[in-house]
Order: structure tokens, then C-alpha cells, then sequence
């Protein structure tokens, strides 16, 4: 065999990289929606690359040569591996073919279409999991990411008539669940633990805070290695030590604990996000989404009110 081959491989796995990186904040805007939670949503989008990319060996191990359109080749996958979680998480319902109202799907939309990809695009991730799966995802890809009817029909192999009766149900829930919205969550403290860290970060005490790492912590950092072990996890916080002006303050997202991250301190809203977990007292795993930060995009936010940590000082 020439090198041919394995260059034409070589090609094609750098071709499907660059444009899975170009793809991954709509790629999340689409699973984050889908899956109701911005964080489950980048796990997701993560899943989707390593999955792409073993298939794309296996197309190469069977000598296929060419390569399905590598946009909604990557969408399909993303959307199959949501349905495979959604479906982990309960019984889904069937939803019947209705008649279709009608839906413009020109290149100029009427002043209602365009109503309704704004009422879409400014709805809270989370309410999107009150829809039938179905609806969601027409109604995403549609008026969140603009896709054409027939390219959503071919992606989630329905019939146009059938993605424009999904679409229409779908903008009427909506509506609904949007009138019924009650106001945001109220802010709640920050946990000691994660007042402590914010506090020994804010200070640059590098070493008290690899004092708080269980031995065998992990950090993963999007589609970097992973690390594990306190040694190597707590070169982190070296790599820290060279970022200028960083500030952290604890928040609540979804209902889960998290860590906002401000580049600078007088922004409105955190340039990323930090999470963490705990065993015992320790620090078992570290999830940074510094080089994801369009997770931070579309979050729903609520800092916690400022607290005096236990034994780290005040947060300034």
C-alpha cells in the first residue's frame, strides 16, 4: 500500500477536528436544550467527539472511502447519544403525527416566524426539558439554530409535514411553558467547602488548596487528558498561578453547587465555570470549563450571596 492511505486517514481526522471545534457551541446550544442542563449538555457534546472520532476509524478499518457530510454526521450523533440519556432517565412517552400547521420556512420570515425564534432563543435552557423529545429537538434546530426544514427532516428522519407538526405543537407549548414561568430561584450561601476554596483561590494560596485535594482527585479540563492524583492535579493551580486579575465567586446552576469564574471582576457575567466535587472533606474531582466557555453562555446563574468562609478569611 502507498502512503496514500494513511495520509488520506490522517487528513480526514483533521478535517473532522476542525470542524467538531468550529461546530461545538452550536453543537452545545442544540444538547444543552435537549438535555435541559448545560453542564449534561457538555458531556454530551464531549461524548459526541470521541464517538466521531472512533467511527471515523472504523469507516477507515473497513476501507470505506467516502465520508458522510461531516456537520450533520456530527449532529446525528449528538442527537442519538441525548436520546440514548433522555431514555436512561425515563419511559418516553410517544407523541402521534398530528396535521401540520403551517410553517414559512423562507429565506425572509414573516414577523410571527421571527417572534418565535426570538421567544426560543430567549428561553431558559432548563424549560426546554418540559417538551416531548420530539418537539424539542424540531424546535431547537429550527428556531435556536435556524436549520432548514428538510435538513431537520433528514437528520431526524421524519417527513417535512411531520417536522412542521412537531414545530407548531412545539412554539404552542412553549408559549405555555413560558406564561406559567415562575421567577428565578433565589440565591442560597455558598456550602463552607466551596467558600473555603473561593476564599484560598481569591488569596493565590496554591498550596492551601492542594492541601484540599484527596489523593486520588480528578480534573478534566473539555477534551484534555485527563489528570488524576493530587501531584498531578495540583500543577493546576501552578498553571493558575500565571493567569492575572482572575476572580471566583460561588454560584448555583441548575441546582448544583458550581464556581463562576470573572476575568475581570466587574463584568456582569462569569467569562467560565468551575465544579467540583467532594469526598470526605476533600476535593474528589475538578471540572473546568475554561477552554468551553460557551457552557457559560446560556447558563442560568444565581450567585450566592458573599459569606466569611470558616478559617480561610474574608473573600475580597
Amino acid at each position: 500500500m502507498s502512503a496514500a492511505g494513511p495520509a488520506r486517514n490522517g487528513d480526514r481526522q483533521a478535517e473532522l477536528l476542525a470542524l467538531a471545534s468550529e461546530l461545538q457551541p452550536e453543537l452545545h446550544r442544540y444538547c444543552a436544550r435537549l438535555m435541559g442542563s448545560v453542564i449534561d449538555g457538555e458531556d454530551v457534546v464531549q461524548d459526541t467527539l470521541v464517538r466521531a472520532l472512533v467511527a471515523l476509524q472504523d469507516l477507515e478499518v473497513q476501507g470505506v472511502e467516502e465520508m458522510p457530510p461531516l456537520r450533520p454526521w456530527l449532529f446525528r450523533i449528538a442527537h442519538n447519544r441525548a436520546l440514548d440519556l433522555l431514555r436512561g432517565r425515563s419511559v418516553r412517552k410517544t407523541e402521534p403525527i398530528e396535521a401540520a400547521s403551517h410553517v414559512a420556512d423562507a429565506a425572509s420570515p414573516d414577523p410571527v416566524e421571527t417572534l418565535m425564534r426570538q421567544e426560543a432563543v430567549k428561553t431558559a435552557v432548563s424549560r426546554f426539558a418540559e417538551l416531548p423529545t420530539m418537539q424539542r429537538s424540531v424546535l431547537i434546530l429550527k428556531d435556536v439554530l435556524d436549520e432548514q426544514l428538510i435538513e431537520i427532516a433528514a437528520l431526524l428522519d421524519l417527513t417535512v409535514d411531520a417536522v412542521k407538526g412537531h414545530l407548531a405543537r412545539g412554539r404552542a407549548r412553549l408559549r405555555e411553558i413560558n406564561a406559567q414561568a415562575g421567577p428565578v430561584a433565589d440565591a442560597r450561601p455558598a456550602s463552607a467547602a466551596v467558600a473555603r476554596y473561593v476564599a484560598l483561590f481569591n488569596q493565590r494560596d496554591w498550596d492551601g488548596l492542594r492541601a484540599l485535594l484527596a489523593d486520588d482527585v480528578k480534573l478534566k479540563q473539555s477534551s484534555y487528558p485527563l489528570r488524576v492524583g493530587s501531584a498531578d492535579v495540583g500543577r493546576f493551580f501552578t498553571i493558575y498561578d500565571t493567569f492575572d486579575g482572575l476572580w471566583l465567586a460561588p454560584a448555583w446552576l441548575e441546582g448544583r453547587e458550581v464556581i463562576a469564574v470573572f476575568e475581570n471582576r466587574a463584568d456582569p457575567k462569569p467569562s467560565y465555570l468551575m465544579w467540583l466535587e467532594w469526598r470526605d472533606g476533600r476535593i474528589s474531582f475538578i471540572r473546568d470549563y475554561r477552554y468551553v466557555r460557551y457552557v457559560a453562555a446560556d447558563a442560568e446563574l444565581v450567585r450566592a450571596p458573599d459569606t466569611k468562609p470558616e478559617g480561610g478569611g474574608a473573600a475580597h
